[in-house]
């Protein structure tokens, strides 16, 4: 719950200075976590705002989205049981920056 506490705080700070929110995620434990912890704090800080957060994954994996080891396909599928698409609720592919193989 740290860590979602964290990049929400972190988020609403960007996001009231007038600016957008930028995020870098890796894959493995870190999807499973957020996935969890970071609605909650979502939740709690309405400010921190998903729609002006850009994402990107930072150490995907060069294979199809459907390959258990795509750090994109992960956090693709953990999202849709929140009913978000994305990390942080990014549902727009202007906010989630994945790499492609």
């Amino acid at each position: 719950a740290a860590l979602a506490r964290l990049v929400t705080e972190a988020a609403a700070e960007a996001v009231a200075s007038g600016g957008r929110f930028t995020l870098g995620l890796s894959g493995g434990s870190l999807v499973a976590l957020l996935a969890r912890e970071l609605p909650p704090a979502l939740s709690a800080a309405p400010g921190a705002e998903p729609s002006r957060w850009l994402v990107a994954l930072c150490d995907e994996r060069l294979v199809p989205l459907q390959d258990p080891e795509s750090t994109e396909g992960a956090y693709r599928v953990r999202g849709r049981g929140g009913h978000r698409q994305g990390p942080g609720g990014c549902s727009s592919s202007a906010q989630f920056r994945p790499v492609r193989p």
